[in-house]
């Protein structure tokens, strides 16, 4: 076996060498220790086909008392911890207040020790299975030396407090796995489906691409998909992040929609688990129950724990070092009666106290705790943060890359400026571009496509064969046996193309002085002339920009393809002053380490043309990945909906997590500094434990702020 983790959202990952360990072998190993439903990566469509084995536990009855099992279900710790304290007490009280034999207190104290050893005894034998000397094992060591040495009453006072920590903690962790939770039940268990005439309930489980789902109002929706008729607003909340509901409406082409689902625009485009507003509608499904958006966000959001971060590998690691000297150190408490003059059972007592002082359970608990609040969170508002490594480093950043395209604007262009050269007419320079870009689903290609179809007013368009993209400069393909140009002016000239036209370049460099992206057309040896487009800028962009300011964001760069003016234009307008035109993909990725060598940068795009340039960043950032499988797959975080007002909330929120785990971290190791030496100079096992398990709750409970978390940047 190569790895093995257990997050705190209830997730076993393992990664294992088919070689060395027979997976058969693994499930029943698994099995066998209460776990089910495993998965392997071959059976995970919807993950890499490297990922590692996963399994999830059993939450059944028998085989997660924690949660649901015991006499008492999910309270039968609590339970079993109360009448633990309910005896310690009683048997206190007797010995204090009356004369009664000295074994009836006694009695009670033993009885004590069932009741509050019951779940520590079973996770210890758990853990020793594992070969893994753990805080439980301390503990149970602790009381079986202070029962040994007659010290009854404070042995069962150990085994209260830390019982009743143990509960309280479980139950403040199940508060954050319960929000995780929560998400998944977000989609109902059913959906009204019409087929072969007739309308039937089905379960979500059983519906196939393509079936037409009715919703009627105030419904919430069972699957992905883009509406075919009917109109409402949906709240895409649960999903998306966005506060105020978004309109629908039928898709135009029904055709063009089932061939291309990641082009449906967002006005047509619904998930599952949102809430449908007035309206009935009838939708046709894109994805199966298991491949929606917000399946995998659950999926993604209960992975996400068990990738750690910097801080929690740094206590890994301490933990490696400092348990063995904490063991080494109580080893050597136990022969101190030999230099002190005292008897044996005073030095077992304080090496038993230290053994309590010095176990890191409130280090351990401190980053998993924090991050699994901050990425619940993080999903009820529409980011999707992929573990504690990401979260941190987005709350470090320095500096954030944006793309421009789809990012900082609308990514909907539209055609402004048509120059033709002398030449030809306007008619035939626009429906050559017509010809060639309508085989393309470049953003530029379909406002192209669209508004130069709308400006030759159905007039007829040649047949464009042999289309061939020149990637990060233009386009060509042959018509009517010449070869056809459509691209950036930097593309003519090079590479065995004639330079432009004096009167196509003149025209170019005016249309970029007032902010147009250029598109120069050429057939044969004839420049038909020049497209002007201009993309509108977003209307959250500069807020978004001027919040992150705020934040303490001190760079923020536009990188662009386009022409260095094109770029100064759009970035003046959205509130940057700093944008880097003229940049083919390789060179954004270049940007991108070169800002990543003078500081922390996140990129932000689309999570598709963007991908290499975000691998490159210490954070990637995917717009609008609620309709994107491939920004789901390569973002380090997403925000589900294509709204940039969702990445102040995500970096305020990552930075109040880095201040949790940082504060966690000082309340968990000072304890652990205090105690050490006060055990050792006398401090009982009864304060100790008192302050250590105190420490843990306090690590949690401090976590658990997280998930209340407003966004302050406004």
């Amino acid at each position: 076996m190569l790895e093995a983790e257990v997050s705190a959202a209830g997730v076993v990952r393992i990664e294992f060498d088919r070689g060395v360990v027979e997976e058969s072998a693994l499930r029943k190993i698994l099995s066998g220790m209460g776990v089910t439903s495993i998965v392997t990566a071959a059976e995970d469509t919807t993950r890499n086909v490297k990922a590692p084995t996963q399994a999830a536990p059993n939450h059944n009855a028998e085989q997660n008392e924690h949660e649901h099992g015991g006499l008492f279900g999910a309270k039968s710790e609590l339970v079993y911890s109360l009448v633990c304290g309910g005896l310690l007490a009683g048997g206190y009280l007797i010995d204090l207040l009356t004369e009664a034999p000295d074994w009836l207190p006694v009695s009670l104290y033993v009885l004590a020790y069932f009741f509050g050893g019951f779940y520590t005894l079973r996770e210890a034998i758990d853990n020793l299975r594992l070969r893994k000397f753990e805080i439980d094992t301390l503990m149970l060591v602790a009381a079986a030396g202070a029962g040994a040495i007659g010290a009854w009453a404070e042995g069962a006072l150990l085994l209260f407090l830390f019982s009743l920590g143990h509960a309280l903690e479980h139950y403040a962790m199940g508060r954050a796995r319960r929000a995780i939770e929560a998400l998944a039940e977000l989609a109902p268990r059913t959906a009204t489906v019409r087929r072969d005439g007739q309308t039937i309930d089905l379960p979500v489980e059983q519906l196939l691409v393509g079936d037409v789902v009715i919703v009627r109002p105030n419904e919430r929706l069972a699957a992905d998909g883009f509406v075919i008729r009917g109109t409402s607003s949906i709240n895409q909340a649960p999903v998306t992040g966005e506060s105020i509901p978004v309109d629908k409406v039928p898709v135009e082409d029904v055709v063009a929609a089932r061939a291309k689902p990641g082009t449906i625009d967002s006005v047509s485009r619904v998930f599952a688990g949102t809430i449908n507003g007035a309206g009935a509608l009838e939708i046709e499904v894109t994805r199966l129950a298991s491949e929606t958006a917000l399946a995998k966000v659950v999926k993604m959001v209960s992975e996400a724990e068990a990738q750690k971060s910097p801080t929690q590998r740094f206590a890994d690691r301490f933990e490696r070092i400092f348990v063995p000297v904490v063991l080494g150190l109580a080893a050597l408490l136990l022969f101190a009666w030999v230099l002190v003059d005292e008897p044996f059972s005073a030095s077992f007592y304080r090496a038993m106290a230290v053994l309590v002082a010095a176990s890191p359970c409130a280090l351990a608990i401190a980053t998993p705790s924090a991050v699994l609040s901050a990425v619940a969170r993080a999903a009820r508002g529409g980011v999707l943060v992929k573990g504690g490594a990401p979260l941190e480093h987005l709350g470090a950043l320095r500096a954030i890359a944006f793309d421009k395209t789809g990012t900082l604007t609308e990514g909907r262009p539209r055609i402004t400026d048509v120059f033709s050269s002398p030449s030809a007419s306007r008619e035939e320079l626009l429906a050559v571009a017509v010809a060639v870009e309508r085989l393309s689903d470049h953003p530029l290609a379909v406002a192209i496509a669209s508004d130069g179809t709308e400006l030759i007013k159905g007039q007829p368009v040649p047949i464009a064969t042999d289309v061939r993209s020149l990637t990060g400069r233009g386009v060509t393909a042959t018509l009517d046996g010449e070869t056809a140009w459509i691209g950036k002016a930097e593309m003519f000239g090079v590479d065995g193309i004639a330079p432009l036209e004096a009167a196509t370049s003149s025209a170019i460099a005016q249309m970029r002085d007032g902010g147009r992206t250029t598109m120069a057309v050429r057939l044969g040896r004839r420049d038909l002339g020049a497209i002007g487009l201009m993309d509108t800028p977003r209307e959250a962009a500069r807020d978004a920009i001027d919040r992150l300011r705020r934040l303490g964001i001190q760079r923020m760069i536009m990188l662009s393809g386009d022409h260095q003016k094109v770029a100064d234009a759009i970035a003046r307008r959205v509130g940057l002053s700093e944008a880097w035109g003229d940049l083919m993909p390789e060179d954004k990725v270049a940007a991108v380490g070169r800002l990543r060598d003078e500081a922390k940068v996140a990129m932000v795009g689309d999570g598709v043309n963007d991908a290499p340039a975000m691998a490159h960043a210490t954070v990637g950032i995917a717009m609008g990945a609620a309709g994107s499988d491939v920004a789901l797959e390569t973002a380090d975080i997403a925000l589900m909906a294509d709204d940039l007002r969702h990445l102040p909330f995500a970096v305020g929120l990552s930075r109040s997590a880095r201040r949790v785990i940082l504060q966690n971290m000082i309340i968990s190791l000072g304890v652990v500094a205090l105690l050490v030496p006060a055990t050792i100079l006398g401090l009982g096992i009864g304060p100790a434990i008192a302050a250590h398990e105190g420490s843990t709750l306090v690590v949690v409970i401090n976590a658990l702020r997280l998930l209340a978390y407003r966004d302050g940047s406004n």
